[in-house]
């Protein structure tokens, strides 16, 4: 798996929200001003060829689809940040989360108790999707 573009994420997003949908349906999930048809039909093009879209052909018009589930890509990307600019350290992810002010007391406190849940009862991972 390879990292994504800003534009190509954003695509992605749409596609993992609607589930599958034709290139007009993406640019619908675009803010205004809606980019052009064929940019963003060449954009889901390069995602198929780097192996994050299909496709159904219906004639000449396809169906796009993600093959690639957006857990699979967020566990990819944190991974990457956290080897990239933490040298593999959770704990200094939280420590810069605790120091930029970005984590208050009640959330520090949540990630606490629900570390503690999980310790209790490993069935409970909190992926959410």
């Amino acid at each position: 798996m390879e990292q994504l573009t800003k534009t190509e994420e954003k695509v992605m997003q749409i596609l993992w929200a609607i589930k599958k949908g034709f290139v007009k349906d993406v640019i619908d999930g675009m803010p205004d001003p809606k980019p052009p048809y064929n940019t963003i039909s060449s954009l889901i093009r390069i995602l198929e060829k780097k192996g994050f879209v299909g496709h159904k052909a219906y004639g000449k018009t396809h169906e796009y689809f993600p093959t690639v589930s957006k857990l699979a890509y967020r566990r990819f990307t944190f991974t990457h940040f956290l080897t990239n600019y933490f040298e593999g350290s959770p704990e200094k992810v939280v420590s810069f989360m605790v120091n930029e002010e970005k984590l208050s007391p009640s959330d520090i406190q949540r990630i606490v108790d629900m570390l503690d849940k999980e310790k209790t009862d490993p069935t409970q991972t909190g992926h959410a999707d």
